[in-house]
């Protein structure tokens, strides 16, 4: 029988569209969150055409106990409800105790890392699958640099994945998003170098990529892609992918026995944000800048009373905000010397992220996925069904 679904966070701006998306669907989620006025203002919204019944509602705060009781194995806890930093370890914890699967779309680097890192270990001991960052955020680079790493082949060592967004973006980011990013300011980023990932803080560095035939900057951030893709090696027969010897949290090299006719293993990927344009160096500034005064005596109390006024504001993005989104991966060698480069071309990312949570969602509880612990997109689903599901969600392969 197919596993229940339970969407935490519904009543916010992405997770009603996550709502809606599934109830398109034909799926009829369980509706979680806090507020049971507003869960079942959303519900009557959504009840299906001819049937007329609201879906159900489970009112539930951010604890593990709670959440531990309205999921079991083979569930789909799904969570939309952030700053993940501060509320949303006990989501995660409740799936991995009980064993479902859990997806998020969080953006944030510190939880991200917290998932694979603290998170990841627990849920193979129960038998949860734990995917996190599963939106644009960062579905799309994750498939960017798959399918970059396929087409350079076995000797590509390194991955560079960038975001970019062209257009009016102003007014497109919800409250939920601006609450995410002032959360940030503090809190240390990560990159994947020489096969470790190591602690630095956002945009520690900037770099540029050809977009559609333009030169566009990004800044560095942490993302999912420098835990999953080092996990992902072309296999030595077929078309097939497997997972590289030893891999994990750390790419370790094998001998050279063990690398006759193996690809490389992937040392190095660097994720990059290339929203600002110009302003990516001063916006590389302003990072180093707060790092430089975190210690100034309230300083971390301001930040929280900023998130807590924007969540509160539950601002949503214009509509009028028309935007495309570019996601780029360029797999290189040992060298630099770049081997294959994938863009994929979409356009609003809040809509891309409903249809995608939504559509894994409804994959893992009818079918499952391929195994257990934390993983990255592609590990869970395989390279085409991923493929095939973000071209249905809006993110298509650009052509050369």
């Amino acid at each position: 029988m197919p596993g229940r679904i339970v969407l935490y966070g519904a009543t916010g701006y992405t997770g009603g569209l996550v709502a809606r998306s599934m109830v398109a669907s034909g799926v009829r989620p369980i509706l979680a969150g806090r507020d049971r006025n507003r869960l079942a203002a959303l519900a009557a919204q959504l009840s299906l055409p001819g049937d007329g019944t609201a879906l159900e509602t489970a009112v539930a705060d951010a604890e593990p106990g709670p959440l531990r009781d309205l999921v079991g194995p083979g569930d789909v806890l799904v969570s939309t409800a952030g700053p993940f930093v501060s509320v949303g370890r006990a989501v995660v914890r409740a799936a991995a105790d009980v064993g479902a699967v859990y997806l998020d779309s969080t953006g944030e680097p510190p939880f991200i890392r917290q998932v694979f890192e603290e998170f990841g270990p627990r849920a193979e001991g129960t038998g949860a699958a734990l995917l996190t960052a599963f939106g644009y955020d960062y579905v799309p680079g994750n498939l960017a640099g798959a399918l970059a790493l396929r087409a350079a082949g076995p000797a590509a060592t390194a991955v560079r994945v960038g975001y970019f967004i062209s257009r009016n973006i102003r007014g497109a980011s919800s409250a939920g998003t601006r609450a995410s990013v002032v959360g940030l300011l503090l809190e240390p980023g990560y990159a994947l170098r020489g096969g470790r990932v190591v602690t630095e803080r956002t945009a520690a560095h900037v770099t540029s990529f050809e977009v559609d035939g333009d030169t566009r900057q990004g800044f560095s951030i942490g993302s999912s892609e420098h835990f999953a893709l080092p996990r992902l090696r072309p296999a030595t027969s077929g078309s097939g992918w497997v997972a590289a010897p030893g891999a994990g949290l750390v790419a370790t090299p094998a001998s050279g026995r063990e690398r006759d006719g193996m690809p490389e293993p992937l040392t190095d990927v660097g994720v990059y944000l290339g929203w600002f344009g110009r302003a990516t160096r001063l916006v590389q500034y302003g990072f180093a800048l707060a790092g430089s005064v975190e210690r100034v005596p309230g300083l971390r109390q301001a930040l929280n009373s900023q998130v807590r006024r924007l969540q509160r504001g539950r601002g949503e993005p214009s509509t009028a905000a028309r935007i495309r989104s570019d996601v780029v991966a360029v797999a290189s060698d040992a060298s630099g010397g770049p081997l294959a480069t994938v863009r994929l071309s979409g356009a609003d990312p809040y809509s891309f992220t409903g249809r995608i949570l939504a559509w894994a969602a409804c994959e893992a509880a009818t079918r499952g996925v391929r195994s257990a612990g934390a993983l990255g997109p592609v590990e869970a689903f395989g390279l085409d069904l991923l493929e095939g599901a973000c071209a249905d969600a809006g993110f298509r392969r650009a052509p050369d």
